[in-house]
Parts: C-alpha cells; sequence; structure tokens
C-alpha cells in the first residue's frame, strides 16, 4: 500500500465515522438537544474568528511585502 492508497483509506474510515456519529445523534433526542445547545453556543465566537482571519487577509493582501 502508498502513501496515496492509506490517506484514501484513512478518509474513508473517518468519513464513516463522522457519518455513524451524526446516525447516533440524530436518532437520540438527548444527544440532538446537548449539539443544537453547543452550536448554538459556538456560534458567536466561530463567527468572530472567521472574521478576524478575513479582515487579516485583506490587509496581508493589501501588502505586498507581507506576503513574501
Amino acid at each position: 500500500m502508498n502513501e496515496q492508497q492509506a490517506r484514501t483509506t484513512a478518509n474513508l474510515l473517518m468519513a464513516a465515522a463522522a457519518l455513524g456519529a451524526v446516525v447516533v445523534v440524530l436518532r437520540s433526542p438527548t444527544l440532538r438537544r446537548l449539539v443544537t445547545g453547543l452550536a448554538k453556543a459556538s456560534a458567536g465566537p466561530i463567527a468572530a474568528y472567521a472574521a478576524a482571519t478575513v479582515r487579516d487577509a485583506w490587509e496581508t493582501s493589501a501588502d505586498p511585502a507581507r506576503l513574501r
């Protein structure tokens, strides 16, 4: 098995595990409420992080000297 095949196999296994986790969460009302609450709680910090990252990228793209 070469490196590309190993990466592909690992990606497929990770996707299958993620899909299995989604199915378990969707079938359990308690877990579904927990995930919904966590998503609501983390929406603000994630949006702030994304805005800061976009702003930094915008400022970096305006200064060609910083790209080197």
